[in-house]
């Protein structure tokens, strides 16, 4: 069954360059990424979380994976449950990392998007968004990894970024957690700012089939804590 990866805000699918090297090769892991971000056009917002989920649908259909099992981040998580409750026949296996059915307010999503879109490009918050991604002392530790991670925030069209705040300022699938039938693995960061913990808590509440981990991280929990993460989803995969 092929794990398909789709990550956060911001980011490309080279951030889950720590599962396509440490997952074992029966999970097929394949990423994808959010319109307006890396490989994907960036058309004039705004966004829709059940408009990204169809952009994931139409390229599982060119990829010809009919039911797969699904490993979101932060959006891509958000993207995930969407997928899981209204697409359920698509969705064998769910994995959320460091994400949240709802993330209020949206003025804080639309103030963003008005930022990007006159400057022109995410440039001018890869600095504070990056700080969030990572903890202190990992970020010291690993200062390529994080020059990394920035520049994927900076190089995101500017369109494509404040498109999918949008997205994320009109999302509200907390009625939704009740109809996911896919067994659900839950991580989260304990340091996490960006999703904070209690988020992640009221995902795992709210779905029949979940089961809520924890983990000593910030947002990017994929990248900082990747052997942990990647032994958690090779157990729930493989049950």
């Amino acid at each position: 069954m092929p794990l398909v990866l789709v990550g956060s805000l911001g980011t490309t699918a080279a951030m889950w360059q720590p599962q396509i090297d440490g997952l074992p090769e029966w999970l097929r892991p394949i990423p994808i990424d959010l319109r307006g971000h890396g490989t994907q056009p960036a058309p004039k917002g705004p966004y829709t979380i059940e408009g990204l989920a169809g952009d994931v649908l139409a390229d599982l259909d060119r990829l010809g994976l009919g039911r797969v099992s699904f490993c979101g981040l932060s959006l891509g998580g958000i993207v995930g449950m969407w997928l899981a409750a209204n697409a359920q026949e698509r969705i064998e296996r769910l994995v959320l990392i460091c994400t949240s059915a709802h993330l209020p307010p949206a003025s804080v999503w639309h103030k963003r998007a008005a930022l990007v879109r006159a400057a022109g490009s995410p440039e001018v918050l890869a600095d504070a968004v990056v700080e969030a991604w990572f903890t202190r002392a990992w970020a010291e530790a690993n200062p390529d990894l994080v020059a990394d991670h920035r520049a994927m925030v900076a190089r995101t069209p500017a369109e494509g970024y404040a498109g999918c705040c949008e997205a994320i300022a009109g999302a509200d699938l907390r009625a939704d957690l009740a109809r996911i039938e896919a067994p659900t693995l839950v991580i989260t960061g304990a340091r996490d700012t960006a999703a904070p913990p209690e988020h992640q808590r009221g995902i795992a509440e709210g779905v029949a089939a979940a089961r809520l981990e924890v983990l000593d991280a910030a947002h990017l929990a994929s990248v900082e804590r990747a052997q942990e993460v990647n032994d958690l989803i090779v157990a729930h995969l493989a049950r």
